[in-house]
Parts: C-alpha cells; structure tokens; sequence
C-alpha cells in the first residue's frame, strides 16, 4: 500500500423515513437514506450513495463521476444525475477542510478487514463458474484487492463493487473473478491495508469428492458375478447328477 500520511476522512448521512406509524414516532416500514457519502483527501477519493432499506441501490465515485446501480435493471426504471452525488461530495470536502483547520483531531484508526472467498456456485471441474472476495470490516474505505492464480496476478475478466455501508460505520467491498475450475490451479484474494500488517491472503482451490465408480463398469462387474454363480451351481448340479447315473448304472 501506498504511505499512511495524509488521510483525512469525512463521513455524511442523510435519512428519509417513509409511512410513518405515529406521528412524532421514529418507526418506519421502509428507510431511504442518501449516504453514506465521503471524501477523503488520500488519492482525493469520494463516493456518494443512495440505500433503501439498507441495502445500496446506486453509488457516484468521485473519479468515474457516473451513477452506477447495483443491479443493471434498477436503471431501466430509475435515474439519477451523477452531479448531484459530486455536489455531495465537494460539500462534504469543504465542510471538512474547515473541521480540520478549526480542530485539534485524532486520527482514526485502522481496522484490519476480515476476508472471505467462495463459489458463486457449486464447484463442477471444467464448468465455468466465479469466485467471489468479500471484504468487510474495511476502514477507511482505501483498499487494494487482487486475485492470483497458481501466485500469479488475474486482471481479465476481474470485477468489484464500490463501497457499501455497514450499521457499524465500517465497510464492505465484493471482488468477482470468473473462472473454469481445474485440478491443477489454485487461487488466493490478496488485499492490502492499512490495517494490515502484511498482505492477507485467503486461499481457495476446488474441493471436489472422488467420482463413484462409472455405472456400466459396476453393471458389467454385477452381471460378470452372477454368471459366474450360475455357472458353479450349474455345474455342481452336473457333477452330482453324474456320480448319480453312474452309481445307479452299476
């Protein structure tokens, strides 16, 4: 990661409480809420977004400068002009220049992320699938992620989300790598921060049980086995019906 020195963040929310249950109660059956939004002055990174429900529906990044949804479809039906999250974020980058300026302030401290990785869906070896690194316990929101097959770096095909919020102010990022499982690779999700002392790898290879045996060869092994029964007994049958003609011969 890059040095430690110059970070400053800041950290705005505001809340929309629908179909209020009394009036002057705080009870709500649903909750929209613009934000969390935040500057921070490392990287001169930002990020705007809108929940509904705690749950995000679309984010502006300062440096893409777009609105992008969560899920494609919410934009078939819904819009919003990234320049109201930039004016968010450019409000809350002067607001803090002044905190700053106007405080004696304690810098934050870094809260090392938790990391974990699995199959979008069950693992087939030869059938395409994705591996999914979520990160969470993220703060602050400055964090590098990559994937390494067989210990080398994976860009192609690579995705992430922004940022989302978590109840304890703390955050939370996905990183996807699509990918055909085989025997001979392995994968690990590499992420940097601040919290960290070193890299955390968090490994992961296919897990797959041994095939049973194939059904034709069980079959063929059960058919091989009865007649080879039936041959015995029809052959001791033989045997004792000859000692019995010869002794009644006699």
């Amino acid at each position: 990661m890059a040095p430690r020195a110059g970070l400053v963040l800041g950290l705005c929310t505001l809340t929309t409480l629908l179909s209020l249950q009394e009036a002057g109660a705080a009870q709500a059956d649903h909750m929209g809420s613009y934000g969390p939004a935040f500057y921070q002055s490392y990287g001169a990174s930002g990020q705007f977004t809108h929940e509904f429900d705690g749950e995000q529906l679309f984010s502006v990044d300062l440096k893409e400068r777009e609105a992008v949804w969560r899920l494609p479809e919410f934009g078939d039906f819904a819009r919003f002009d990234p320049q109201g999250g930039l004016a968010s974020i450019a409000s809350i980058k002067a607001h803090l220049g002044v905190l700053v300026e106007r405080s004696n302030r304690t810098r934050a401290i870094n809260v090392p992320p938790r990391v974990t990785v699995l199959p979008k869906s069950r693992v087939e070896l030869g059938q395409p699938n994705v591996l999914i690194c979520i990160v969470d316990n993220i703060f602050p929101p400055v964090i590098n992620i990559t994937w390494l097959r067989n210990g080398r770096t994976v860009t192609e095909g690579v995705a992430q989300t922004s940022f989302y919020s978590q109840p304890d102010h703390l955050f939370r990022k996905f990183h996807y790598l699509p990918f055909v499982p085989s025997a001979e690779d392995v994968y690990d999700c590499q992420v940097e921060h601040w919290g960290l002392d070193t890299p955390l790898l968090r490994h992961w290879e296919p897990q797959v049980p041994t095939p049973p045996p194939d059904a034709m060869e069980t079959l063929v092994f059960a058919l091989g086995l009865a007649i080879g029964l039936v041959g015995f007994l029809v052959g001791t049958i033989l045997i004792i019906m000859g000692i019995y003609v010869s002794s009644a011969r006699r």
